[in-house]
Order: structure tokens, then C-alpha cells, then sequence
């Protein structure tokens, strides 16, 4: 190991395929309470960032804001573990880094509880340093406060730690922060969006990045 001593990760998206589940959850959401079908494209337009932002985008009533996010919240809990999945390649990638003595952590805007549920279902919970939520910061993506909190849980300055996103949230929350970027275009948002936030690299496939990590000292 050189200068990098650890990987934080953002989870939808990068470690759990939830497309299928925050579709199904927007989609249940939106028509029970706003009795309104919207295209998924503008319903996941938003994803990685907290959902009670992305709430404000089909609502300006506080009241129908808030009973969004209680059915929508239902909804995912009832849905969620039968549906999520992981990506191909991202456990092993994960065990490798944690094995080789790279530390790992989670900076996710979803709520801490259901994003450890996430990632006991698969076993990866035990590999993680910590787990930061929507609920455990004050700062969310994109702003950079978050990922620089993940810094300060493992105690490493930003140039030692590495973020891996699939959203343009998670690189200019990288960015912000000064942290490295890896732009993980398996994910939820398309290459071209991610390039459009200049991440310093980009991965198409989670087996690909221990060597992308071990090449930068």
C-alpha cells in the first residue's frame, strides 16, 4: 500500500443494483399520492442525493411532501429485499481491497438503517469500517461534507482516500471534498454524465477496481 489507504463507496448504484426497487417505490409513491404517472426518467433523475430532496421535485405541498415519503418508505421496506441485488463483481472486489489492508466505508444519502440492511443481505457489512446515512450527517450530496465526514471517521486525510460513485452527486461531492474519484459507469447514470463532472477515473466494472486502486500508490 502506498498514499491510499482506503475506499469509501457510495451503495445504490455502486455496491446495490435498487434500480428495479427505487423505480418500483417512486412509481407506488407518486401514484398513491399525487395520483400522477411520471416518467421514471424524471422520477430517478435525482437518485443519490437525499430522497427527501428529491421529493421536493413532485411537490410543493409540505403535506404531500412528507405523505410521499411515508408511503414511499413503506413501500421500499416491503419490496426491498426480495428485489435488491448485487453488481457483478463488486463483493469480490471489496473482499480483495479489505483483504490487501485498504479500509473500506460507505457514504450513502439513504437512511443508515435500510442501507445496513443492503449490505447484511449480501455480507458486507463485516468488511466496512463504517456506514454514513442521510441521518447520520447534516451535509449530504453534493455538497462535500459527507464524504469529508467519512474521512474524519477513519481518521485520513482526502488525498489518502479513494470515492467510488455512479451518480454526478457522488463526483462533486468527491471533487469537493478532494478526495480521488472513480466514476463507476456499471451504475444508475451514464458515462457521459459522469465524465461531464470530470471524476479522475472512470470504471466499467467493479472486478476492475483493487488494480485501479492498487495503481495509485
Amino acid at each position: 500500500m502506498g498514499n491510499i489507504k482506503a475506499v469509501l463507496f457510495d451503495l445504490d448504484g455502486t455496491i446495490l443494483n435498487t434500480y428495479e426497487v427505487l423505480r418500483a417505490s417512486f412509481r407506488h409513491a407518486t401514484r398513491t399520492v399525487l395520483n400522477e404517472v411520471i416518467p421514471d426518467e424524471v422520477l430517478l433523475a435525482k437518485v443519490g442525493t437525499p430522497l427527501s430532496d428529491q421529493m421536493w421535485d413532485f411537490t410543493n405541498d409540505q403535506e404531500k411532501h412528507d405523505e410521499l415519503l411515508v408511503v414511499y418508505r413503506a413501500y421500499n421496506e416491503k419490496i426491498h429485499d426480495e428485489m435488491v441485488q448485487l453488481y457483478p463483481g463488486i463483493k469480490d472486489a471489496m473482499l480483495q481491497l479489505h483483504n490487501e489492508g485498504y479500509r473500506l466505508g460507505v457514504v450513502t444519502s439513504k437512511f443508515h438503517k435500510p442501507a445496513v440492511r443492503g449490505l447484511e443481505i449480501f455480507g458486507l457489512d463485516t468488511l466496512l469500517d463504517f456506514v454514513s446515512g442521510a441521518d447520520d450527517w447534516p451535509i449530504h450530496k453534493p455538497l462535500p461534507g459527507a464524504v469529508l465526514r467519512g474521512c474524519e471517521l477513519l481518521n485520513l486525510q482526502p488525498e489518502e482516500c479513494v470515492y467510488v460513485g455512479d451518480s454526478p452527486f457522488d463526483m462533486q461531492s468527491g471533487n469537493g471534498a478532494g478526495v480521488i474519484t472513480v466514476g463507476a459507469t456499471w451504475g444508475f447514470f451514464s458515462e457521459e454524465a459522469l465524465r461531464n463532472e470530470a471524476p479522475d477515473y472512470l470504471c466499467s466494472h467493479a472486478k476492475a477496481l483493487p488494480t485501479l486502486v492498487r495503481k495509485l500508490g
